[in-house]
């Protein structure tokens, strides 16, 4: 059990995915204008990570590694991902139309997102379980969903700021993004 929490502690805030490994910048610089929009694909990400992290194990560990075929597993990672961002888009689509259509272009966006992927391949390089793997999934997905939260929040501050005219725009919000990520180095010592 204590495996999994430090696990889960490590994986959302000592190596964020975002600010951290720097994966998924694309939806994080470009969702998080509002809170309400970021927490939306918070959402979205922390539930195709999840079960993407789950089926991924289950491919990998019953399925590639006995044929001898883990050669493929990032072509087939991709497949997963890929149908489960289908299912959430269709899910959306049918059942919350407002935080669809705010999500835009970014939602099918999450089939590309390198940290979707680029989980099930962490959980594949460390040898993880399938618990562990979900575990694992499920903390990084909040960890990155922790962090475009707080982007969002600080952009809606900052509109209402008085910004020199060189920052304005993306340059203030990846200065803003650095300075988050310096502040989530001070979890380091947490483990």
């Amino acid at each position: 059990m204590s495996n999994l929490i430090l696990i889960a502690l490590g994986s959302a805030l000592v190596n964020n995915v975002v600010l951290s490994q720097f994966l998924g910048l694309c939806p994080f610089l470009g969702v998080s204008k509002k809170t309400k929009t970021a927490a939306g694909m918070g959402s979205a990400v922390i539930f195709v990570i999840t079960l993407a992290s789950f089926v991924a194990a289950l491919i990998y560990r019953y399925v590639l590694d006995p044929l001898g075929v883990t050669y493929l597993k990032t072509i087939v990672f991709i497949l997963v991902i890929a149908a489960l961002v289908q299912f959430v888009e269709m899910f959306l689509k049918k059942n919350m139309v407002s935080l669809y259509e705010s999500l835009g272009v970014y939602l099918p966006l999450i089939t590309t997102n390198c940290a979707v992927l680029g989980v099930a391949l962490t959980n594949v390089q460390k040898s993880y379980g399938i618990v562990e793997s979900v575990v694992n999934g499920f903390a990084t997905a909040v960890g990155f969903t922790i962090s475009i939260v707080i982007l969002a929040g600080l952009r809606e501050k900052m509109e209402y700021n008085d910004i020199p005219k060189p920052f304005q725009g993306m340059p203030i919000v990846l200065v803003t993004a650095g300075l988050m990520a310096i502040a989530f180095c001070g979890f380091s010592g947490l483990l």
